[in-house]
């Protein structure tokens, strides 16, 4: 059985998916833009804001399933510009303490509200 799991500490869908959902212990996280999700508004500044408001998003989308950053164990790194990968990579290791999930990073032509990044994961119970 699948459950949805969903949280006002993160921005609504803007579609027709689900912040997240769980199945056989296993969290999939859509994927989050920098939206604040008090205002429905990016955060200001650039690629390090957005990231860290990204794992906020994220970390309170986990926290809602009863889990942490700790039991994410892959995520996938949407980017505007590769350019922007080394600072957005410096406020990507913050949020993560011992092994570092799997993880790939892309850069794509464009994101969803014109985000800088989007970053999607998989928790395990």
């Amino acid at each position: 059985m699948k459950k949805v799991i969903f949280t006002e500490k993160a921005p609504a869908a803007i579609g027709p998916y689900s912040q997240a959902i769980e199945v056989n212990g296993m969290v999939f996280l859509s994927g989050q833009i920098p939206v604040n999700p008090a205002t429905g508004e990016f955060v200001e500044g650039g690629i390090a804001e957005q990231t860290a408001r990204v794992f906020e998003n994220i970390s309170n989308v986990l926290a809602e399933a009863g889990l942490t950053m700790d039991h994410v164990v892959k995520t996938t790194v949407f980017l505007a510009d590769m350019s922007l990968f080394a600072e957005m990579n410096g406020v990507y290791a913050q949020y993560f303490k011992g092994d570092f999930p799997a993880r790939s990073a892309v850069a794509v032509k464009a994101l969803p509200k014109g985000a800088l990044v989007e970053i999607e994961c998989v928790a395990v119970r």
